[in-house]
């Protein structure tokens, strides 16, 4: 079973061989003024997918990322690096995924009543920061070419920026969007501080792109080579990625 448990949204999804899909799916319509913990144990009394009998479970948590040098990682330290990067974590956790493709450590918080609930109904858990399998794939497709790549993923109201040398991150960072120009603005920003090539290099746009024509009109303005990433041709048209509303970050953690 994998659970996607985001500011304000829940979804569940589970390999289903019954299924054209392959995989049954389902968002959640979680009740506003109450926590998410308390969505999720009201969701297990009533989603079918969640009243299947299945010991283990992946969670993938929507919560700001602190990323590591392996080398410079202390266990001894992630309450204390990441409380101070990120203060508002009353109530929480501290969860760590190790990224040996990238020779880095992901440091997130996830809540502790979340985690309770998760393991009143799972024997065996994995807590993964929600990026994990989009890095992981996108790094994979910064080796085609020759030319340096940025990647621009949005979900949850949120735009992630990242670029990659060879098997390091040379830059990671989120930022809150409500509106297409406050992405022009973030995405061309990080362009200028990365002294990327206007002509040469190369934007990939992925996710639940906010006002995706637009956007694109614009950053084509000013960058060369903009493309949007089509799921359904990166995976060879694969059925889970004709699954209405299922994210990408759903979709590589499957198929990726």
């Amino acid at each position: 079973m994998t659970l996607r448990v985001s500011h304000g949204s829940l979804a569940f999804a589970i390999a289903e061989k019954s299924n054209a899909e392959q995989v049954a799916y389902r968002p959640y319509t979680i009740k506003s003024g109450v926590s998410i913990a308390a969505n999720l144990r009201e969701a297990f009394k009533t989603e079918s997918e969640l009243l299947q009998s299945t010991p283990r479970a992946r969670v993938l948590v929507n919560s700001p990322v602190l990323l590591l040098p392996i080398e410079e990682y202390d266990q001894q330290q992630n309450e204390t690096l990441y409380r101070h990067s990120f203060p508002d974590t009353e109530g929480c956790a501290m969860m760590s995924n190790v990224l040996p493709d990238l020779n880095a450590v992901a440091l997130f918080a996830v809540n502790k009543d979340l985690i309770t609930v998760v393991y009143d109904h799972y024997e065996d858990v994995k807590f993964m920061a929600l990026m994990q399998p989009v890095w992981h794939y996108m790094h994979k497709r910064s080796f085609i070419g020759v030319h340096r790549k940025l990647f621009a993923h949005f979900h949850d109201n949120m735009l992630e920026v990242f670029s990659f040398e060879r098997n390091r991150f040379v830059f990671s960072n989120r930022f809150e969007v409500k509106h297409a120009k406050d992405a022009l603005y973030f995405i061309l920003f990080v362009w200028k501080e990365l002294a990327m090539d206007q002509q040469k290099d190369e934007l990939y746009l992925s996710g639940d792109i906010m006002d995706r024509q637009k956007l694109m009109a614009d950053l084509q303005q000013h960058l060369r080579k903009v493309s949007a990433i089509n799921p359904a041709a990166d995976f060879n048209r694969a059925p889970m990625t004709a699954i209405k509303g299922i994210t990408l970050d759903l979709v590589t953690l499957y198929l990726g």
